[in-house]
């Protein structure tokens, strides 16, 4: 979590979106976005959130990819630095 914003990758969440991504909540709404490219993929927060995603995605790459294998084999993932 960084600025409200709620970071998710949920176990096994391939079937809906079929490639690499996470969920993020801001207030009332949800956005999914693609990893490592920062896509969005469903949903709608505000420019100035989809941006600070994108950085953070950015920075945590590797990271954010490598939770994505383990989750996906249903294996517990491990936490990622927030943007600050």
């Amino acid at each position: 979590m960084f600025y409200g914003l709620i970071i998710s990758m949920y176990y096994l969440d391939n079937k809906q979106h079929h490639i690499p991504h996470i969920h993020v909540r801001y207030q009332d709404k949800e956005t999914v976005f693609s990893i490592p490219e920062g896509n969005i993929l469903d949903g709608d927060i505000q420019t100035n959130k989809v941006k600070l995603v994108q950085a953070w995605i950015e920075i945590h790459q590797e990271e954010l990819l490598a939770n994505w294998a383990l989750a996906s084999q249903g294996e517990s993932v491990f936490k990622i630095e927030p943007l600050r």
